[in-house]
């Protein structure tokens, strides 16, 4: 009971500064119950900043990505875990010297390369890069070595099923569980990312909401249960995500395999 009160606090202080004014927020002892300024907090954020619009950037670079992710990684840990083919344990070791290498490594590289290929600025320098990564092909690949029976596959080859069809028909449904996850992971980490898109995206009007949000700050006068607003606004969605992809969780592995 107390862990869970602990996990749920941060998004119940959320809404109680975005329905208080900054001077409540300020206030000694602090206010700890709802306001009702939730509304006006709400205007206010639409007069400082194109929400809306950030919203939208925001959700196409999620959705994309965790489109993108979801496939190519799960057809990537297909081949690893399923298939011999020359090379695959330098490919594999490669893969895992890639996952624990900082992330923050490859921007300077892939501002050059969105620079050359004439991206920067635009949501394809955020999508494209991200469009698979070694976390999500190695879970997917331990996932699919067991989760994925040998023999499903054997009987879709006998059958005359060739890689992509054993794929769609024979492995998603095996993997349904692992790829709920994975999207539930890349959705919200592609939401949340800050770093890439402030480097990125030079132009105004095609800013992340995390990026528009932190725009707000002005020092020692920033409004913040207008901040507040406009997080509890993003938080929303991320919200709607997990309940939607949780299911998957409790998904028979193989039900759909053997339908």
């Amino acid at each position: 009971m107390i862990c869970v009160v602990i996990s749920v606090f941060p998004f119940y202080w959320i809404v109680v500064m975005a329905t208080n004014t900054s001077q409540d927020i300020y206030s000694y002892p602090p206010k700890l119950w709802f306001g009702g300024n939730l509304l006006t907090n709400i205007q206010h954020l639409f007069d400082k900043m194109d929400f809306f619009g950030s919203l939208l950037n925001t959700v196409t670079v999620a959705v994309c990505t965790t489109l993108l992710v979801l496939f190519f990684d799960s057809l990537a840990a297909f081949a690893f875990a399923k298939y011999e083919f020359p090379g695959k344990k330098f490919l594999f070791g490669l893969l895992l010297a890639m996952y624990i290498l900082p992330t923050q490594l490859a921007i300077i590289p892939q501002y050059e390369i969105m620079v050359q290929l004439g991206w920067l600025g635009t949501l394809k320098a955020l999508i494209v890069p991200a469009a698979a990564n070694a976390f999500g092909i190695f879970w997917m690949r331990q996932y699919t070595s067991t989760g994925v029976p040998d023999e499903l596959l054997d009987a879709a080859r006998i059958e005359g099923a060739g890689f992509f069809r054993q794929y769609w028909h024979v492995v998603l449904p095996c993997v349904r569980p692992a790829l709920a996850f994975l999207g539930i992971y890349t959705f919200i980490a592609a939401w949340n990312d800050y770093v890439l898109p402030l480097v990125m995206l030079v132009d105004p009007s095609r800013l992340t909401l995390q990026v528009a949000l932190a725009q707000l700050y002005a020092g020692h006068s920033t409004d913040y249960s207008m901040v507040m607003a406009g997080v509890l606004l993003a938080v929303i969605p991320l919200v709607l995500v997990f309940t939607f992809f949780a299911r998957g969780f409790i998904a028979d592995a193989t039900k759909g395999a053997l339908r």
